[in-house]
Formats: structure tokens, C-alpha cells, sequence
């Protein structure tokens, strides 16, 4: 029991590393659609108060705890119950799970965890690392089990039956959470350790685990007095349930809206997107000749690019811009109201002015002052590049003899600057989209993964995973002794489908631990070995060919995937993605620097059909390229993040507070562009509302990338972008050391130093290079 449950659902269903992300050289245009997702966060109360790295919680292992033979007898033949030794690589027995299974399996898992919990308490011995600190850690994993299970499943799989179970079981969850880590005694003997924690002999990582948990609790409520643990209780039940509506609501939007076009309809339109679109129409059982675009990223995105209809692309871009309140009995913006009132109070027990405040103070920046500094700063050097670059389009316009009524608008921003983009560097995205086949884009992680870390992924088609379209790999490398070790199991579920979660993410089924109940069962060690899910919603084809972005998303996720599969840590809370919010964007973002290089793209960019190599000349465009429309989508992401600090460093919110009066206001007193909106507009902005993970919080993409800009500068300074000694100090440093040691110095250990802002900066064209 890493740490304080956090409920389920307030990160319901990923939606969130959230995680997922950002595209380190071209924009922040991906940032919103990529995130560290858990589904199933382990210990701590969810709430506002849950600490960053807690939030990043997934999952953890069968048998850590001891109470499986207890929960097979009462498990009536219930899948999730039952040992899943028999199930290849310990899988969950996904051919087998059913909707009723779940609530049951929830409620004898959240009853063993008080158990394992409670015997922690009555164990007569004195307080020790080990029956204290230790045991805590490996408690409740039956509950872990199923729970993580639940989580993806609501992700990646959610039915209307699924949903009613979430909406009852999200606020049970929450209290049970709150029981366990309210246990009387319980604090008080984590306590007795960490008072003791300099005279007991522990090793750095150790001590390390001794401060985190005594941390959580205290963050979570445990040095509060009888009242405000309850009011808090009560607070973070009902926040659980309002990040649960909010979350169905944006889910019902995307799902219930289409836009149904004729071929005509799709001038300008590539073939690429006009397939996509007729598959999107197929698979709503639209007419032969009828086509469809839905909210779904990967199609509105390009079709907002390409389509010379401007009056469709308003439409689009509208509905769009709306998701969470186009239907008027869905009040996304009142649920976020309520739930920043929630996040208030909880940080108002805590002693804490705004929320803003409270999150800070566990992540590398510390004060919401330190992340205003650092996005103002971006923001006035983006605002003078989006002006010169609202002047290029304005002049492409004129020049083309078009006049557009009202100027250029938001619907038009994306279609004119691919125009001035084709016009400028010659370079037409959609030429390098046949050299970009999810099968390719695959092939070329699994070798830089492979060159980089020396991992090798074995397909397990006999495995049946949740879906036909998801695919499992045994991930293994080479030891010293000439034998190979498995070290993970990765599984890749790359396609939009009706109940999943738009956007992209990584999950954990299993995470890494060496914390385990010692046992004789054969295998036994495989529940220490890490399940990583990593999460796309590409639009499904013959031959799905992926636009840039896409495929740097799959890169990015796959940096998510090895901070899970590469997690070298002797106790879960200090595994894999644990680490507080502003650090765990790191692996992604630098992962994505690979793909991005001309060494990568020369050699893995191959033609669909013919097997040929990406033209160099068409690399060369591509390249030249990087630094345009920077301004657009640097402004696009920051006014995300700006206005999230804003509206957490609010001290009070009226009962007349209307969110979006505040946004309109507050994008006002910026300077926001004309033309440009936030990236996520707050009725469907689910990093801040359907988790409490990112909320005063979506700065740390920004903050990662000075991070990473850095982390690779190395790469470069060595003189090969897979030097070998360079490698092997990002995977000890940033992929493998999970939370043992905290960030600051984990980045002071790889680089030598602390990080600098201007290798960001520069990639972003923002200000020269030196």
C-alpha cells in the first residue's frame, strides 16, 4: 500500500503522462492529448491533496499483500479474484472479465486492504521499518489488481454499464481511501519510524520511502483534527463523483457529434483523411456515399488543415471548442466550478491561501510564483512570434485575392498556415504521411528503444488481450551471462473506438516492485515485473499512415512506457512514473527527440507500398520547417497553463463566479492573440478536471521540456545521438531510478549540472541560437 488510495476515478479513466504530453520541437500543439494516465492511482486520497507523485500511482502487484487465498474463497469464480499464475506472463484473464465482475471484485478488494492495513496497526512488535514502512507498501494487493484492471477498462472499454458502476462505486472508493489512511494508529506508527528513521541503519532508499510516506499522509490529512478529517473525507467523496460526471460528459460529447459530408464536401481535403473519414462514416453505419468527421483528434485536427470549406471548418472547429457543454443538461463549466471550490476548501484546511499554493509545494517549482515567471516569460516572446506569423497569413490571404470576413479566425488559422508553410519551405506534410505507417513508426521505437537501452520486443499474438485490435509484447534484454531477462510486458492499443477515451496515455497493469511476499510458486518473480499500457486513438485503416505529430506521439508515450518497463526501484511508491508532476514529462518528452531526428526518420521513414526511404529532399523541407508556426502553438498551450494557475490561485469563488466570464477576462488582461484559442478550452480541459493530477499543474510540460531541450543537448555534445555512455546515464537517472532520489539531483547527477533554460528556448525558435 504505496500509498493513500486515491480514488479511482478522479482519474477516471485516464484520461490523462495525462501524461500525455508534449511535442518538444514543434509545438505544444500535442500537449493536451498526451498524459501520463492512472486509472488505477494507488494510495492517496485523491483529492485535491494528493500529492503529484501520488497521483501518478497506478498499480501494483497480485500477491504483495497476503490475503489472495481469503479472496479466492470469496471470490464465487470472479476472474478478478483469482490467481492469475496460470495466465501467460500473469496477466489479467482479460477473455474472461465481465461489467458484473468489477463491483464485487472492488468491494473484497477495498475490504482485504483494511485488512492488510489493520494488522499492520495490531502488529504487537515495535514500530521497524519493515512491519511499518515496508508492509504498508506491499499491502492491499488485491485491491491494486483490481483496480488497475478497472481503471484501464474505463479508459479503453467503458460500456453505459461500465459507466453506472464508475458513478456508484467513485464516491465508495473515495471513503475508503480515506478509511484506511485515517486508521487510528496507523499515522502513529509511520510516524514512530520516521521520528526514528537516522537511527536505523537505512539505505538511502529506504530513507527515501520512510520521508515520501510520512509526506503522503500528512499531505493527506493525517495531523488534522477529528472534524476536518471528516469534512475532508466528505470533500474529497464528493470531488470524486464531479471528476467522474465530467469526464462521461466530454465522453458523451465526442461521442454522440459527427459531421456527415459528401465527397464534395471534402475539397482540399488529402486522401489520407478522406479514408479516414470514410471509415469513421462505416463505422456509424452511414450511407455508401457519406463521410464523417468526428471530434476525435486525429480526423478534426487535419480536417481543419485541409478543408477548403471555410464554413465547414467553423462548424467544426465550433463544436470542437464546445466539447463538455453542447448539450445544455450537460453543465461541464458548473461541475468545474464546484470542483474548484472543493480543491479551495481542501487546501484551506492544509493552512494553504489557494490550491495553487498546496500543489506547488511538492514539485520542483515549489511556488506557483516560480511557474508564473517561467510561463510569463514564454508568453511575451510567443506573442511577439504569433504576430508576425497572424501577419504572414493575413498577407498570404490578400495575396491570393480571398477576403475573409471578420479576418483570419480560429477555424482558419491551421488552413492558412499550412498554405504559407507549403508556400515558404515547399514543404507539404501530407507527402511524408505514406513514410509514416503505424507499422514503420512501430519498427522505429522498438529499434531506438533497442540501440538505446538494449530492449527487445517479442509479439505475443496467442495472448488475448481486452480488444482484437491491441497487441502484447514480452519485452526482454541481454544479460552479462549470455541469457536473456524478460523485463516487461508492453501492451499497445493504438486505435480510436466507440468507449474509449480520446487522447493519448500510458497506464501500468502491473508496476515494477522487488517488494514482494517471498514465495515457492513458480514464477512467482513475475509480479514484480511491470505491465505497461501505452494508449493512441488513431483513426483505424487498411493502412494507417500517421501524420507527424501522431507518430511523435507514439514516441512520447513509448518515453512513458520506459520509465514504467526500465523502473529499477526496490519499493512501489519509489517506482516507475511516481515522481512529482514537473519531473515525469522528462522521459516522455526526451523520448521524443529520437523521432525526431534526421538519423532516425533517414532510416525507418519507409513508403507503405513500396518499401523506399523518406526522400532526403522531403527530410530536408521537413527540417527547415521545425520552427515554423511556433508562436501559434506555443501561445495555444501556454494560455492553457496560464489560465489553470489563475484560476487555482483564486482565494474565493462566488456563487456568481462564471468560469467562462473569468476565461474570457483573463485571456483578455494576456494579450491572447486574435485568431488562436486556448488549446483546451476549460468545459472539456480534463487534465484539470477529471484528475486533480495535473490541475495547477499543466505548466509541467513546459517545465519538462526545459528539462529534456537539456537532457538531450547531451546527446549532441557527445557527438552521437545514441553515444552509449550517454544512454546508460539516462536510463539510471531518468528512466530507471523512478522517485529514490529526488529530481533536482537526479537531473544534477545525468547533466552535471542544474538544468538551462535557453536550450528550450532555442528549440523553439524563440530566441536565437548561440
Amino acid at each position: 500500500m504505496a500509498f493513500l488510495r486515491l480514488s479511482v476515478i478522479a482519474l477516471p479513466l485516464v484520461l490523462v503522462l495525462i501524461i500525455s504530453c508534449m511535442h518538444t520541437t514543434r509545438a505544444f500543439a500535442l500537449l493536451g492529448r498526451r498524459f501520463v494516465a492512472k486509472p488505477q492511482p494507488r494510495r492517496f486520497l485523491w483529492g485535491a491533496l494528493a500529492s503529484s507523485s501520488m497521483a501518478l500511482r497506478s498499480v501494483a502487484t497480485s500477491t504483495r499483500g497476503g490475503s489472495m487465498d481469503d479472496a479466492v474463497c470469496a471470490a464465487n469464480n470472479n476472474p478478478l479474484l483469482q490467481s492469475w499464475a496460470s495466465q501467460p506472463l500473469r496477466l489479467p484473464p482479460f477473455a474472461e472479465i465481465q461489467t458484473h465482475h468489477f463491483k464485487p471484485a472492488l468491494e473484497e478488494g477495498m475490504k482485504l486492504e483494511l485488512q492488510d492495513v489493520q494488522n499492520i496497526v495490531d502488529n504487537p512488535d515495535p514500530p521497524t521499518f519493515e512491519n511499518v514502512i515496508a508492509a504498508f507498501d506491499r499491502a492491499g494487493s488485491v485491491y491494486d489488481k483490481v483496480s488497475s484492471v478497472y481503471g484501464n477498462y474505463c479508459g479503453s472499454l467503458i460500456t453505459e454499464d461500465l459507466q453506472e458502476v464508475q458513478t456508484e462505486m467513485s464516491p465508495i472508493m473515495s471513503r475508503h481511501a480515506s478509511q484506511c489512511t485515517t486508521l487510528p494508529g496507523l499515522f502513529e506508527k509511520i510516524d514512530a519510524v520516521y521520528q526514528q528513521r537516522h537511527d536505523m541503519k537505512l539505505n538511502s532508499e529506504q530513507l527515501r520511502l520512510v520521508e515520501r510516506v510520512h509526506l503522503d499522509f500528512v499531505r493527506a490529512g493525517a495531523t488534522l483534527s477529528e472534524a476536518d478529517k471528516q469534512e475532508y473525507a466528505d470533500l474529497n467523496a464528493e470531488l470524486a463523483s464531479l471528476t467522474t460526471q465530467f469526464t462521461q460528459n466530454i465522453l458523451k460529447d465526442e461521442e454522440s457529434y459527427e459531421m456527415v459530408l459528401k465527397l464534395e464536401d471534402m475539397e482540399g481535403c488529402p486522401d489520407g483523411l478522406i479514408q479516414s473519414a470514410r471509415q469513421a462514416a462505416m463505422e456509424r453505419n452511414k450511407a455508401e456515399d457519406e463521410y464523417v468527421v468526428t471530434l476525435g483528434r486525429s480526423l478534426v485536427e487535419p480536417f481543419l488543415t485541409y478543408s477548403a470549406r471555410r464554413d465547414l471548418r467553423k462548424q467544426a472547429f465550433e463544436a470542437w471548442t464546445k466539447r463538455g457543454e453542447l448539450d445544455p443538461e450537460r453543465d461541464n463549466p458548473g461541475i468545474a466550478i464546484k470542483i474548484l471550490r472543493l480543491r479551495k476548501r481542501m487546501a484551506e484546511i492544509h493552512g494553504y491561501k489557494s490550491f495553487a499554493e498546496y500543489q506547488c509545494v511538492d514539485r520542483m517549482a515549489k511556488t506557483p510564483e516560480k511557474v508564473m515567471e517561467l510561463l510569463t516569460n514564454v508568453w511575451d516572446l510567443a506573442k511577439q512570434s504569433a504576430k508576425r506569423e497572424r501577419e504572414d497569413l493575413e498577407q498570404f490571404v490578400q495575396s491570393s485575392g480571398e477576403t475573409l470576413e471578420g479576418g483570419v479566425q480560429g477555424w482558419d488559422w491551421r488552413y492558412y498556415a499550412e498554405k504559407v508553410r507549403q508556400d515558404k519551405y515547399d514543404f507539404d506534410e501530407s507527402l511524408l504521411k505514406p513514410y509514416l505507417s503505424l507499422e514503420k513508426v512501430t519498427e522505429a521505437l522498438f529499434a531506438v528503444s533497442g540501440k538505446l537501452y538494449g530492449l527487445k520486443y517479442f509479439p505475443r499474438d496467442d495472448i488475448q488481450a481486452y480488444h482484437p485490435d491491441v497487441k502484447v509484447y514480452e519485452v526482454r534484454e541481454d544479460q552479462e551471462d549470455g541469457t536473456e531477462k524478460l523485463t516487461a510486458v508492453f501492451i499497445h492499443d493504438n486505435f480510436a473506438r466507440k468507449g474509449k477515451n480520446g487522447g493519448a496515455w500510458m497506464s501500468e497493469y502491473r508496476s515494477q516492485t522487488r517488494n514482494l511476499v517471498p514465495s515457492d510458486e513458480k514464477d512467482a518473480y513475475l509480479e514484480g515485473i511491470p505491465i505497461v499500457s501505452n494508449n493512441n486513438n488513431f483513426a483505424k485503416g487498411e493502412n494507417t499512415l500517421l501524420s507527424y505529430d501522431d507518430a511523435t506521439t507514439c514516441f512520447h508515450e513509448a518515453g512513458h512506457g520506459h520509465h514504467g518497463m526500465l523502473s529499477n526501484a526496490t519499493y512501489s511508491r519509489l517506482a516507475s512514473t511516481n515522481v512529482v508532476t514537473d519531473f515525469v514529462e522528462l522521459p516522455s518528452q526526451l523520448m521524443e527527440s529520437w523521432f525526431d531526428s534526421r538519423e532516425v526518420l533517414q532510416k525507418y521513414a519507409r513508403h507503405y507500398e513500396t518499401g523506399e526511404s523518406v526522400p532526403d529532399d522531403l527530410v530536408d523541407k521537413l527540417m527547415n520547417a521545425r520552427m515554423f508556426n511556433q508562436g501559434f502553438a506555443t501561445i495555444e498551450y501556454t494560455a492553457c497553463a496560464l489560465f489553470d494557475m489563475l484560476v487555482h490561485q483564486l482565494e474565493d469563488y462566488p456563487d456568481d463566479f462564471d468560469l467562462s466570464a473569468f476565461e474570457k477576462s483573463e485571456l483578455e488582461k494576456l494579450g491572447m492573440p486574435q485568431g488562436i484559442v486556448m488549446r483546451h478550452r476549460p468545459p472539456h480541459f480534463m487534465h484539470l478536471f477529471s484528475t486533480n493530477m495535473y490541475a495547477a499543474g499543466y505548466y509541467v510540460y513546459l517545465w519538462a521540456e526545459v528539462l529534456d531541450a537539456d537532457a538531450f543537448a547531451a546527446f549532441k555534445e557527445a557527438g552521437n545521438i545514441f553515444d552509449e555512455e550517454t544512454a546508460a546515464k539516462a536510463r539510471k537517472y531518468i528512466y530507471s531510478a523512478g522517485n529514490t532520489v529526488a529530481p533536482d539531483e537526479l537531473f544534477r547527477l545525468f547533466r552535471g549540472r542544474d538544468p538551462d533554460i535557453k536550450f528550450m528556448l532555442e528549440k523553439r525558435g524563440l530566441i536565437a541560437k548561440e
